[in-house]
């Protein structure tokens, strides 16, 4: 067959890239054609992406990829991280920045949820991890706070699905990304709207779930103009990005058997599961705090959510303000050298969730 070629917006929490796949039949050739840095905003007190800015290149790295392949690209798909998301307004009107999952808004928030419904009863509905910035705790921190935007909202979009209406003027909530939010069944694929009754949150704001491999139709007009891509359709992936890469992993369970092998899918979180054919909510996924998302092919992932790599970026971060620019390599140096098991922490600490000066915050 003749080479296609496709075009992957990798989105993470820390940096973003446009990679190209060229795929002969035969072969799946990659090469990354833009990258960008991603992260948190803060505004106030209050933490958001930069949609805008973001957009802004997605649309660059388009161009690039447009300049090099024009019309030998037939698709282009954006994967994000999971539980953000965007409201739409009457007249498909944003109605403000994306808050950031880190946003302080819903700390305490997992004990007054319980207060209304009892984590047993949220985990038989949606099997999902409880970690509190999960969206349906996010949608709750709105509704408590009684924020204007949950009011005249009539569409919500996760953070993939804003980019896919934004590139093909589609709307709809692609399913691995639908997964993360807990208010999804996972036995059902179907939003858990019962769930949602309880807490007294808006319904009709969600729209229908589509399966990965689902074609949303061709770019925007002006945009397939400005980019030279005119011959591409935008075509949902696992838009959930550890659904992605989970979906790479060159194994396979054996037919009718269990599992026989595992996966770590390390960033900015560390995520370590398998892949089952059916969601396991029982008691023991309970108090593990283990995890059941939508996987590619009616799949689940039963995982864990790890922190990784968020600690060592964001003592990056800090160490740069300082002035001295520290590059990856110069840490791999450090870490090397330093004498190993002089003190043991929990990545997973609440401190660690959003501190504004990451050593003290380790040091402490």
């Amino acid at each position: 067959m003749a080479e296609k070629a496709y075009l992957a917006i990798d989105m993470g929490a820390s940096s973003g890239r446009h990679v190209v796949g060229l795929f002969d039949g035969r072969r799946l050739r990659l090469q990354e054609t833009y990258r960008f840095e991603n992260g948190a905003v803060e505004v106030a007190g209050s933490l958001y992406w930069d949609l805008l800015a973001l957009w802004s290149h997605v649309r660059r790295g388009l161009r690039a990829a447009g300049a090099q392949w024009g019309r030998q690209i037939v698709g282009v798909g954006v994967d994000t991280w999971g539980v953000d998301f965007g409201l739409l307004a009457r007249g498909d009107e944003l109605l403000g920045n994306p808050f950031h999952y880190r946003d302080a808004r819903t700390n305490g928030i997992l004990d007054r949820a319980f207060g209304i419904v009892p984590r047993e009863e949220i985990f038989r509905h949606t099997g999902l991890q409880f970690m509190q910035f999960n969206t349906l705790y996010q949608l709750l921190a709105m509704k408590l706070a009684a924020s204007p935007l949950l009011e005249v909202a009539e569409t919500m979009l996760m953070m993939p699905d804003l980019f896919h209406w934004l590139l093909a003027g589609v709307k709809c909530n692609e399913m691995t990304n639908a997964s993360t939010t807990q208010f999804c069944n996972p036995t059902s694929g179907r939003w858990a709207t019962d769930l949602l009754d309880r807490f007294a949150l808006p319904t009709g704001i969600l729209g229908p779930i589509e399966q990965p491999g689902t074609r949303l139709g061709s770019l925007r007009t002006n945009l397939a103009a400005e980019t030279g891509l005119s011959a591409a359709d935008v075509i949902l992936p696992a838009s959930h990005d550890t659904g992605s890469a989970v979906m790479a992993v060159p194994a396979a369970n054996p037919p009718g058997g269990q599992p026989d092998w595992c996966y770590i899918s390390l960033g900015t979180w560390a995520l370590m599961g398998i892949e089952v054919p059916e969601p396991v909510i029982n008691d023991d996924v309970l108090r593990l705090n283990f995890t059941n998302e939508g996987g590619v092919g009616n799949t689940i992932r039963l995982l864990k959510n790890i922190a990784g790599l968020w600690l060592v970026q964001e003592c990056r971060r800090t160490w740069n303000r300082s002035g001295k620019s520290w590059d990856w390599e110069d840490l791999n140096k450090l870490s090397a050298a330093a004498r190993p098991l002089v003190a043991f922490i929990n990545p997973d600490a609440a401190e660690f969730l959003s501190p504004d000066d990451m050593p003290e915050a380790i040091r402490a």
